[in-house]
């Protein structure tokens, strides 16, 4: 008998997204994260690509290995808040916006270096060139 083919649905890649934006937040390499995990990093790898789904156990040591809450891989999800679940039990969940420069690697990578530096003052500095750049005062 043929097993059932696993197609990744739209919670299993929003946790897979929010998993490869806290690791990037880190700063941890794929295979960090597999070896603080016991996992090969192809395994995490396909985590965050929602090539396999994370059973609730292991997503439970991935946030503990993370120092992160399990909810933070649930945040965002429409309905995951119990005043909004009465209010979009009838709502569809709806692909990301894949052209959000949030979920680039860059940005995260921009924000991580970011809250590395060591004062305020040079977070301002970067923050002026930054708007000094891009042509804005805002």
């Amino acid at each position: 008998m043929a097993g059932k083919t696993y197609t990744p649905g739209i919670v299993d890649q929003h946790i897979g997204r929010r998993m490869q934006l806290r690791r990037t937040m880190l700063g941890l390499s794929l295979k960090d994260l597999a070896n603080i995990c016991g996992v090969t990093f192809q395994q995490i790898q396909k985590y965050e690509t929602a090539d396999n789904r994370i059973s609730a156990s292991r997503l439970f040591e991935i946030g503990t290995a993370m120092q992160t809450p399990v909810s933070f891989f649930f945040t965002g999800l429409p309905g995951n808040m119990p005043d909004e679940t009465k209010a979009t039990r009838s709502m569809h969940l709806h692909q990301p916006d894949v052209d959000d420069p949030m979920l680039r690697t860059e940005s995260l990578e921009l924000v991580r270096l970011y809250w590395r530096l060591n004062t305020d003052a040079q977070r301002a500095a970067l923050m002026g060139l930054l708007k000094s750049m891009a042509g804005t005062t805002e």
